[in-house]
């Protein structure tokens, strides 16, 4: 039989942001540390990282919150190109975060990034596109600007829908302002959706509205599976919330932690139509990061699930969904306290599974999750 080996970690004390706060804890399931033999190292020396990216010329894609993009070989590690946006300003939680490519990056070489920057003097944030040819980066695009940013609550991650005519899809937190997340005038709490060349799509919920959903807090994690769009949100000091994200609909914050079990709560989501979420934490937070969906044979015990980071907790989670995607039917954990605390998670065409850390101090890897036995 294959000897096990086990990790054993120092364990490091860290620095948190409000989201990352020492609040109350859930009791989450026990965490499953695998075998040493089945994870590997791909890249250290980062510094607060923010999206990991598997890009459609199988390379890993990666930002990081002081403005520099970098292109990695997932087999050596060895950076093959990197860029940094001079215009980004890293304040707090803040900087350079998400990323996405466009469905015909092989050929038109466009990709999209959501920064925070000052603005005459405030800090905001904004989404821009760029062209990426020969190793070099130009032709910058702003899709999208103005959107409210602070040192935290900024959201910011990027998808693009796979439908015929695709969408670009922003979440948005709430900038530390937390009337904005129920004032569709505001573009702070946000799912936002837009035509890729930055239009807005006519069948939005409000004519000339990037809005696609509301009521949120500050989402940082996104995905679509099965043509069904999930977030991670973080809470305040409870209920963390994993959530399937509807046109128009209110998802409830700051009137609304997680489902609707308080009074007050019942009463404005009767009055407000408020979706709940399908997973959330109860009395704690783990401050839910990145998500992905895996669908790949190479770990059969995760198909069917969102894999789930967290910062607080540090941990990544398998949230098993239903055969239609609509409920969570199991959770479970997997290396808690291994590495620190984990921003963000990306998986290639052949079920690896990759996370990245965000501890800071250069400290920052990724790592590859390569089998489960």
């Amino acid at each position: 039989m294959k000897r096990i080996l086990v990790f054993v970690l120092t364990a490091i004390a860290f620095s948190c942001q409000k989201d990352d706060s020492n609040t109350p804890q859930v009791n989450p399931p026990p965490a499953i540390n695998w075998p040493s033999d089945n994870t590997r190292i791909v890249k250290s020396g980062l510094n607060f990282p923010w999206e990991i990216l598997w890009g459609k010329d199988d390379f890993i894609w990666l930002t990081e919150r002081n403005g520099k993009i970098s292109k990695i070989d997932p087999l050596t590690g060895n950076t093959i190109f990197t860029h940094s946006i001079p215009e980004v300003v890293s304040t707090g939680e803040g900087g350079l975060l998400g990323l996405v490519q466009h469905p015909d990056f092989l050929t038109n070489g466009l990709f999209y990034v959501v920064y925070n920057y000052n603005k005459n003097a405030i800090y905001t944030e904004k989404v821009v596109r760029f062209t990426f040819k020969n190793n070099e980066v130009s032709n910058a695009v702003v899709i999208l600007d103005d959107i409210p940013a602070a040192n935290i609550h900024n959201g910011s991650r990027l998808l693009i829908s796979s439908e015929t005519s695709p969408k670009l899809f922003i979440t948005t937190g709430d900038a530390n302002r937390t009337s904005l997340p129920q004032n569709t005038g505001s573009l702070a709490g946000k799912i936002l959706r837009l035509n890729l060349d930055g239009t807005i799509p006519s069948d939005n919920p409000i004519a000339g509205n990037p809005y696609w959903s509301f009521g949120h807090r500050n989402p940082q994690g996104l995905v679509m599976a099965n043509n069904t769009l999930y977030i991670s949100d973080h809470g305040p000091n409870v209920e963390d919330e994993v959530n399937i994200i509807e046109r128009g609909t209110n998802y409830g914050w700051p009137n609304v932690n997680g489902p609707c079990n308080e009074p007050s709560e019942s009463t404005f989501c009767s009055a407000n139509n408020v979706r709940t979420p399908i997973w959330s934490t109860g009395s704690g937070t783990l401050a839910t990061c990145g998500i992905d969906f895996y669908t790949a044979d190479l770990m059969p015990q995760w198909k069917n699930s969102l894999l789930l980071t967290t910062l607080k907790d540090a941990t990544l989670y398998q949230l098993q969904l239903s055969a239609d995607g609509k409920t969570v039917t199991s959770t479970k954990s997997f290396f808690r306290g291994v590495w620190g605390r984990l921003r963000d998670v990306c998986i290639s065409p052949a079920g690896r599974v990759y996370v990245c850390t965000s501890n800071g101090g250069n400290s920052d890897r990724i790592i590859e999750i390569q089998k489960s036995e």
